[in-house]
């Protein structure tokens, strides 16, 4: 079944990506104070808000002729930042080593937990699924997790200073 974030993602990644831009992901918020459709860019020189204001044109002009997105919404085109939203399975490995923050849809088998802070160890194919395989600290002692992508919620880089 196709989503609209999935039918978001294949009408404006080759757009973003022809105009020069690294296509990070979306994120598709509805709630009852409206919806929120967020765009993440980036750019090998780094992401500037001239960047962003104009890959928010171009969207805006695509968005308003291909007219996917039934009722108001805001836009918004932001950089990923340090904390920089994951979405793909490519970037999970990009930050193997790295620590991250991620929240599933629902808990784990045998668990009630759905929030995870932990340093990415490896991902894997299983059986056709993307596995991300990470190091939790629980205090004293450490457990390895793994979790399928496609029960990712949301997950992002974490920022230590």
């Amino acid at each position: 079944m196709t989503t609209i974030v999935d039918s978001l993602n294949n009408m404006l990644q080759p757009v973003i990506e022809t105009m020069g831009y690294e296509f990070v992901g979306i994120e598709y918020i509805s709630h009852e104070k409206g919806t929120i459709l967020r765009i993440y860019v980036d750019h090998k020189n780094g992401i500037t808000v001239d960047g962003c204001a104009e890959v928010s044109r171009q969207v805006s002009a695509v968005l308003d002729v291909e007219d996917p997105i039934s009722g108001e919404y805001t836009l918004e085109v932001s950089s990923p930042g340090l904390d920089r939203p994951l979405f793909t399975k490519e970037h999970y490995q990009k930050f193997i080593d790295h620590e991250i923050k991620l929240t599933l849809n629902h808990p784990l088998t045998g668990t009630n937990q759905k929030r995870y802070r932990g340093v990415i160890n490896s991902v894997d194919e299983e059986s056709g699924t993307t596995i991300i395989n990470l190091t939790v600290d629980l205090g004293k002692e450490t457990e390895q997790v793994s979790i399928p992508l496609e029960i990712v919620k949301k997950a992002n880089l974490t920022v230590n200073f």
